[in-house]
Parts: C-alpha cells; sequence; structure tokens
C-alpha cells in the first residue's frame, strides 16, 4: 500500500500539479493516507483509500509512457498520486475506461463506500 504524506515536486513541462495529500481530510505525520491501486479476479482496476477526498473525484488520468496516476478533482485541480504504477497493474490501466474507487474505515479496514470514477488514458 503506498502511504503518502510528503508534497511531491512539480514538473516544469506539465500543469501545475498539487499534492494528494492536499485535497484529503485528516493527513498528519501519524496518520497518512494510504492508497493501494490493485486488480481483481475480473481485470477490473480497484483503488483503495482510506481518507475522505474534501472535493469530489471528477475522473482520473493515467500516463502510458510514465505509468503514473493522476487525480482530477472537482473544479479542474489535478493531484498527482506520486509514484509509477507496477507494471501489472499498468497493463490493466490500458484495457480500462472506469475506475471503482473504495473508501475504506481507518481503524478496521472495512469498505465504507464505493464509486466508479472515470479512466483517461494518454501517452507523454
Amino acid at each position: 500500500m503506498k502511504i503518502m504524506s510528503e508534497h511531491t515536486e512539480q514538473d516544469e513541462g506539465k500543469p501545475p500539479v498539487g499534492n494528494l495529500t492536499d485535497f484529503v481530510y485528516g493527513v498528519t505525520d501519524d496518520s497518512p493516507l494510504n492508497i493501494e491501486v490493485a486488480i481483481n479476479e475480473d481485470g477490473r482496476v480497484i483503488l483503495f483509500h482510506d481518507k475522505v477526498f474534501k472535493n469530489e473525484l471528477s475522473w482520473l488520468e493515467f500516463d502510458l509512457g510514465t505509468s503514473e496516476l493522476d487525480f482530477i478533482l472537482d473544479g479542474g485541480h489535478m493531484r498527482n498520486f506520486g509514484m509509477p504504477l507496477d507494471r501489472s497493474v499498468s497493463k490493466h490501466m490500458q484495457n480500462t475506461h472506469q475506475v471503482l474507487t473504495v473508501l475504506l474505515d481507518e481503524k478496521t479496514g472495512d469498505a465504507k463506500e464505493g464509486h466508479y470514477i472515470p479512466l483517461i488514458i494518454h501517452q507523454s
């Protein structure tokens, strides 16, 4: 599971991208944002997270060239996932048009709610 609590640096060749942790509630040094991108038995992409987003997720963008996932929030704010996805996950991203996002309970790890979010694929 990816743990996020630090700010990401911006690439000058891309539009400004903020840190994903700026747009979720409750991130501290003692309580980081945990995110995991997984593939279920049907080959569908699922994104698990344990913090509530301050704004609605509008869509996700995946760059085939860099294997990086970006979160686009309501209002057009872009937030970078902060690391390339594993090759085994990346190959499934190419063949999907939506991702199931699942909010997990921080204490129990049980699924609290899930939503399908559109996925846009591009290559840099």
